[in-house]
């Protein structure tokens, strides 16, 4: 089928063009509609439940509202993971889904647990609402509103979040790809009834009495309508609040006397701000409002942008004078940059690739040529990205190796030049017409179509692995995997129809005249190779040792090379986790990071400009406290950098310069790895160690434990200890007994307290479709401390009002902070991030010290999560993936060479590449990754590549009749130097842009071209020394050769895989014939079944008294009379005895058969044993004999060779030198196939999966020779037969004994009540006479008729044996002289030929032609001598076998 899509495509041009047309035209569309991102998000499937409680604590959070959500949603299908967090006024619970959960069914399914959740929450504590639709690349844009230089006063925080959520947000919910925008910083908008409590006191007035007064001022009603005439009037009252002075007029009440009290009497009205759990400041200038724009889950990063840029210019205009929108984190720079590092480092490789490919093809158009399949395997792969949902970035476009893409283009395109340059006839002018043109590419490329088929087969399974990852690893990876396939695959197709059409086209018809450069280049290569290779074949031990010494070096490097999941993207910008003193308010906090993006600005002329986000923003997502904030430093170009040169170097000497500012702390690290970590994890650093416990304070003491051993291993830095106790609150315990006292319930005085501190909403204010919550609560200077509290007054029933602190306690404690859980258990979080050092050994050392430092009670435990537990994972999973990869490969090379020692040839490719990825790793200072590991992935595959042409170049010479494996390998080597160089080169120099770029996302490439160039350098280098080495010994070897027949593989396959698994084969163990008999007796199954079957027999005799069961009757009823009598009997049925002792006969003579069977297995056992234990032996001697010939007619034809060179011989002395090795050869291979079954043969025999070698003293086997009829009678077969006789007789005395008569005995005991109350008893005795007996007495006469069979066939048996005993006993002795008369007269005279007929060789008293005569006579003495052995030896088995020995 391939063939002829070739064929069609030479023949039909026109209509691939137009195909190769369409898919640039299809390609460059599609390319416009490709995803464009930095990286491929790597969020696993969650909803997030939110509920925000801004008045009630930690531990009331977890019990009313968080675990009532842990409990609801914990059963619905496909969860993996559930946590939760709860602090002061928030609840958040993440629930993770696996991967194929919709997202959507996910949140439909939460949603509905959600309203049944609702009715057990109590009221007023808050609504559980779903976060939005979106992922950790989802922030994909954050920006601040602030005012212009000149404009500060004009515009506050509040007027800031005011146009902020009012004017911008709503502008940009409607942008397409959008899913939300949480606001952060500035102040909510409220308007404030600040209550002074002396005036509310002063008018006997209370808090209840201004709540209630505002809720029935501040609404709008109707009266439908009145009939005027003709119209209607509509009836509408307008009683909603519009400013601060309809709300100052309210009335409250009224005095005693009658004068109205007002709000504004006993109330401050002013515009307020709601209670702040967080805000924002830019630079150091002070603080503003902004946003984090949200990305719906699956949609095109740089659309998006593209689309929110569009509205917010747009929206721009429509601001007042003197605001601005200023972007700080901008995903599109990401992108840009990243995207940009992708793009240099695939135009550089390309053009590495064109570079090579016209230097080794020596033609510029062929090379340019191959080249084109670059972009058209490009376009292909994006078409099919954009079919299956693949985005573009740094993983899915950044690993693409184009040498391997070109692979399969390379192959057929040199065949073609091949035959081109090496074709004799050629048309007039030396020119080809386009129709011979079109014959030679179509001939050359279907020749090579099989090879480019199987090589991109190999790559592809290469991938397999990365398409079994799973998790953050297989989001991270797969999409590598899925675009190298789809541009395989391009390729793949381009090379059947593009590249044949276009080289029949674009090729030179012309008869190549002269060398290109390019020869002469690969000549003076080949030459000096071929110098190299053959001073390597003479110290193959030397070199084979020294390439062991360097794969233990390698593999005791990788041992000590530490490991990371992923290395970090550098995103261009820095997010600083910074917190102060533990309770601290925002204001504080303010201020500790304006001074610190002050520092930043003035000392480091990289940053462009700092924005600080403090606390949590309007959408909780990331829930910090207000002692902690985000600080974004948003940094200048890395060219224009002058205070360091790498991240990790500006991060670092940023933290000490911040460590002037005391009691902050900071952890520099990237925005988007940051919220990667916090969403996967539940926490923000590189490494998360996780202590579960219930008891809060314990698991406090176990962090602050674990921090203090994380402090003493080097590299690890910004730890966190996560704070869940030590909260300052003010807690109010009532006094139930005293509000008994006064009548007042609890609910009454939590309002009243909420109200005042917190403040309640009383209803809205509408400044046009703006609308404004009006919340009451206490003025600040009456809520400065806990005396405010304690002078509260809470109003009565009776109208009094009583202060606090009479009905309550109110102290200053010590509360929880903050508490999360995971899968329903509490834990806390110490994580720490990672700088200088890999992170497998950190926490390796890490995970040492604790548990010899930190022994945690029943109950606690600890893991380490993050980067640690992904790189487990991913280790794991393809610690599974890559050996069974690696056994498909095998495979593959099975079915295609039909070998298993070439194809373990092939696989030494895979060590010598792991060599070199190995030690260029630990050159450039780099830890394994799961980047190295993809790396090593690919590299094994194009180093099994360079196997398969070498390996199969070699099978093509020994094929065509050259058998010197040393002229074999030189000669391979020779011509397949140039593509086995190039594949390497275009393979791994096309990553060399990656491995060198310092660009923006080239540490995750850096690993991976960092492992495929070291490995193909050094492999290749090996390879072409090491292989031709291997090859050289393998083909040598005989006796451990490994070549399956093409009858028997599919049967020896299951034996090689298992082979494989155990990693090696079991050498072969000596065993004389006593041995293999004894081991033959214990482990063969036959004869073990035999005796089973004996054993079996003799049980089978204590059955013979086969005695029916006993019945037993009852009866009841009026058996006598009106009475109700019972009764009860028992009988027994018999044969008659001389049935038994009869059947007890026949049972023994079974078994004594069963007996004697056994004896005749195993001199049956010993026969076979012996004809194939006796048969290697002689063919061991005979193999000898065949060496010395091969070596001598070896000699003979390399002396032959010589004698041409030099013009001393003619082509016919060469020729029958050649021939007659030849034969010797095949001679040869014909022995050693029948070697080898027959040691498989003596294996089944033996029942062992130990191959076994054997030996003897002499090849004969010796033999009892005494001629006697006694002996003859007691072959175990006779003896078998005669034991038939005895049991058919027993069986037919059996079958007679049937016809007498069975017996019969009972007794019955009843009652008869008419009579008396006595008891009458019975016995029964009876016999049954056999009246229809003419079944059994035609049995018993079949049975006689077996006696009469059995009989004749012992006498036929016993003559059979006596007349072939005579038979052999005669041959033997013929066969015996036969053999002494080679040992004392033949055999001397051939060994007289051969060295005579040497000598006179040599001495050149005779030709080649008398030599070659006289040999060959002296060598069929030796060869007929062992045969005639062969034939003693089947006589003598024979023999001993008539006579059981």
């Amino acid at each position: 089928m391939l063939n002829k899509i070739i064929e069609f495509s030479v023949k039909n041009k026109l209509i691939i063009a137009l195909f190769t047309l369409g898919l640039i035209l299809l390609g460059i569309y599609e390319t416009t509609k490709l995803p464009i991102d930095a990286q491929p998000d790597i969020t696993n499937n969650q909803v997030q439940v939110i509920t925000v409680a801004p008045s009630y604590g930690a531990a009331d959070i977890e019990r009313l509202v968080t675990f009532p959500i842990e409990q609801a949603t914990s059963n619905i299908s496909g969860i993996t993971e559930l946590r939760s967090f709860s602090r002061f006024g928030l609840s958040l619970v993440t629930i993770v889904f696996n991967d194929n959960t919709d997202v959507y069914w996910a949140r439909q399914q939460v949603q509905e647990r959600l309203q049944i959740v609702q009715e057990n929450i109590p009221e007023g504590i808050g609504k559980p609402e779903l976060g939005p639709i979106s992922s950790g690349l989802g922030e994909i844009f954050q920006y601040v509103v602030r005012a212009k230089k000149g404009y500060e006063n004009i515009y506050d925080e509040t007027e800031l979040r005011t146009i902020q959520d009012w004017v911008i947000r709503r502008q940009l919910l409607g942008t397409k790809g959008v899913a939300d925008v949480s606001s952060f910083g500035g102040k909510l908008k409220q308007y404030e009834i600040a209550i002074n409590p002396n005036k509310l006191q002063a008018f006997d007035i209370n808090i209840n009495d201004v709540f209630n007064a505002l809720e029935k001022n501040n609404q709008n009603t109707g009266g439908a309508y009145i009939e005027k005439k003709e119209t209607v009037l509509f009836i509408r009252s307008e009683g909603l609040l519009g400013s601060t002075e309809d709300i100052g007029n309210i009335q409250v009440s009224n005095t005693r006397e009658g004068i109205p009290v007002h709000i504004k009497d006993v109330a401050n009205v002013k515009i307020g701000y709601a209670t702040r759990y967080g805000a924002m400041t830019y630079n150091d200038t002070g603080e503003v409002s902004g946003a984090i724009v949200l990305m719906l889950k699956g949609e095109n990063a740089n659309e998006v942008i593209g689309n929110i840029k569009q509205r917010l210019e747009k929206i721009q205009e429509t601001l007042p004078e003197g605001i601005v929108i200023e972007p700080f984190l901008d995903r599109a720079k990401m992108v840009n940059n990243t995207i940009s590092t992708v793009k240099t480092n695939l135009m550089e490789g390309a053009l590495i690739v064109v570079f090579i490919l016209v230097l080794f093809l020596g033609n510029f158009r062929a090379g340019l040529l191959v080249a084109s399949v670059i972009p058209l395997a490009m376009l292909f792969a994006i078409i099919m990205m954009n079919l299956f949902g693949v985005g573009g970035n740094l993983m899915s476009l950044g690993a693409l190796d184009f040498g391997l893409i070109v692979d399969g283009a390379v192959i057929i395109v040199e065949a073609v030049l091949h035959q081109l340059a090496h074709k004799k006839h050629f048309g007039k002018d030396n020119l080809l017409s386009q129709k011979e043109m079109d014959g030679q590419v179509s001939d050359s490329a279907t020749k090579m179509v099989n090879s480019a088929v199987f090589g991109q087969i190999i790559i592809l399974i290469v991938y397999l692995p990365i398409f079994t990852l799973q998790g953050i690893e297989g989001k991270m990876f797969k999409p590598m995997a899925q675009t190298v396939a789809f541009a395989l695959i391009g390729a793949f197709l381009l090379s059947l129809t593009y590249i044949p059409m276009m080289s029949s086209l674009i090729l030179s018809r012309k008869k190549k005249t002269k060398d290109t450069i390019s020869d002469k280049i690969m000549t003076r290569v080949e030459n000096g190779h071929q110098k190299l290779l053959m001073k390597a074949l003479k110290y193959r031990k030397t070199i084979i040792l020294s390439v062991l010494i360097l794969f233990a070096g390698a593999v005791f490097t990788l041992s000590r090379m530490g490991g990371e999941f992923i290395p970090s993207l550098e995103e261009g910008d820095f997010a600083v986790e910074m917190r102060i003193l533990q309770g601290s308010n925002i204001n504080e906090t303010k201020k500790a990071t304006t001074q610190a993006a002050s520092i930043l600005l003035k000392q480091f002329p990289e940053v462009q400009k700092v924005v600080t986000k403090i606390g949590s923003a309007e959408i909780p997502t990331e829930p910090m406290p207000m002692d902690a904030g985000d600080m974004i430093i948003v940094l200048k170009p890395k060219k224009e950098w002058t205070s360091a040169t790498s991240f990790p170097e500006l991060s670092e000497k940023m933290s000490k310069a911040l460590q002037v500012i005391p009691g902050l702390t900071t952890g520099f690290q990237f925005p988007v790895q940051m919220r990667f970590n916090e969403l996967m994890t539940g926490a923000r650093q590189d490494v998360v160690c996780k202590i579960y416990g219930e008891n809060l304070d314990s698991l406090a003491i176990y962090a602050k434990k674990l921090g203090g051993i994380i402090n003493t291993v080097k590299g690890a830095q910004d730890l966190y200890l996560e704070p869940v106790v030590g909260a300052p609150q003010m807690v109010i315990g009532y006094n139930r007994a005293e509000l008994s006292r006064y009548n007042i319930s609890v609910m009454e005085i939590n309002r009243v307290i909420n109200m005042a501190f917190a403040g309640q909403t009383a209803g809205a204010l509408y400044e046009g479709e703006r609308k404004f919550d009006v919340v009451v609560r206490m003025d600040n200077e009456h809520k400065k401390d806990i005396t405010s509290i304690q002078n509260l007054l809470v109003p009565t029933a009776t109208g009094e009002q009583i202060p606090l602190h009479q009905l309550a306690t109110i102290e200053l404690k010590s509360s929880p902070n903050q508490i999360q859980r995971e899968d329903t258990k509490r834990r806390i979080v110490v994580g720490f991030n990672v700088r200088g050092r890999d992170v497998q050994s950190i926490v390796e050392e890490l995970q040492q010290k604790a548990d010899k430092d930190l022994k945690l009670p029943s109950g606690y435990t600890i893991s380490y999560g993050g980067a640690f537990e992904n790189l487990n994972e991913a280790k794991a999973r393809l610690g599974v993936a890559v050996p069974i990869s690696l056994v498909m490969i095998f495979l593959l090379l099975f079915f295609a060479f039909g070998s298993v020692k070439h194809s373990l040839l092939i696989y030494t490719a895979i060590p010598l590449s792991a060599i070199g990825g190995i030690y260029f790793l630990a050159l450039r200072g780099m830890p394994f990754s799961i980047s190295a590991g993809v790396g090593f992935i690919a590299l094994f595959g194009v180093a099994v590549l360079n196997g398969i042409v070498l390996i199969s170049e070699f099978n093509r010479l020994k094929k065509n009749g050259i058998t010197n494996t040393s002229r074999i390998v030189l000669m391979g080597t020779r011509i397949r130097l140039r593509p086995v160089l190039m594949t390497a080169f275009v393979a791994s120099l096309g990553f060399l842009p990656m491995a060198l770029s310092n660009g923006a996302g080239a540490e995750v490439q850096r690993p991976l071209a960092t492992v495929v160039i070291g490995g193909l350098m050094l492999a290749t280098l090996l390879t072409l020394f090491v292989l031709p080495i291997l090859y050289v010994l393998f083909e040598r070897i005989n006796k451990n050769k490994m070549k399956f027949s093409k009858k028997n593989n599919y049967k020896k396959l299951t034996v090689i895989l298992f082979l494989i698994s155990f990693g090696s084969l079991s050498a072969q163990e000596n065993i004389t014939y006593d041995q293999a008999l004894d081991k033959a007796f214990q482990q063969n199954g036959t004869f073990k079944n035999s005796k089973l079957i004996s054993t079996y027999q003799e049980k089978l005799k204590a059955s013979y008294l086969d005695i029916p069961q006993l019945e037993v009757m009852g009866g009841l009823g009026q058996i006598q009379g009106e009475e109700t009598d019972n009764s009860i009997s028992v009988s027994q049925r018999f044969s008659f005895p001389t049935v038994y002792s009869k059947r007890k006969q026949m049972l023994d003579a079974e078994w004594m058969s069963s007996v004697m069977n056994q004896q005749l297995t195993k001199t049956q056992l010993t026969k076979e044993v012996s004809e194939v234990f006796y048969r290697i032996i002689v063919l061991q001697e005979k193999k000898k004999v065949l060496e010395y010939i091969s070596q001598l007619y070896n000699n003979f034809a390399d002396k032959a060779s010589l004698r041409l060179k030099k013009g001393e011989a003619n082509i016919l002395e060469e020729s029958t030198a050649e021939i007659q090795r030849e034969q010797a050869t095949i001679q040869l291979n014909i022995l050693e196939n029948d070697l080898n079954v027959a040691r498989l043969q003596l294996q089944v025999l033996l029942q062992s999966d130990q191959p076994y070698q054997p030996i003897a003293e002499q090849p004969v086997l010796g033999v009892h020779l005494q001629a006697s009829e006694d002996l003859i009678r007691q072959h175990p077969q006779l003896q078998f037969l005669n034991q038939q006789i005895k049991v058919n007789e027993a069986e037919a005395q059996w079958q007679q004994s049937k016809l007498l008569p069975d017996l019969l005995i009972g007794y019955t005991n009843q009652s008869m009540k008419n009579i008396n109350n006595n008891r009458f008893s019975s016995v029964q005795i009876g016999v049954g006479i056999p009246l229809f007996t003419k079944g059994q007495r035609a049995l018993a006469k079949a049975t006689k008729a077996k006696v009469t069979i059995a009989e004749n066939e012992y006498q036929r048996k016993e003559i059979e044996l006596k007349n072939r005993y005579g038979q052999l006993v005669g041959t033997y002795v013929n066969q015996l002289k036969i053999i002494e008369n080679y040992d004392h007269k033949q055999l001397p005279k051939s060994e007289t030929i051969l060295k005579t007929a040497q000598k006179q060789m040599e001495a050149g008293e005779i030709d080649y032609l008398n030599w070659v005569i006289l040999t060959n006579q002296a060598v069929k003495i030796k060869v007929d001598y062992i045969e005639n052995i062969e034939k003693l030896n089947q006589i003598g088995t024979e023999l001993n076998f008539l006579i059981s020995k």
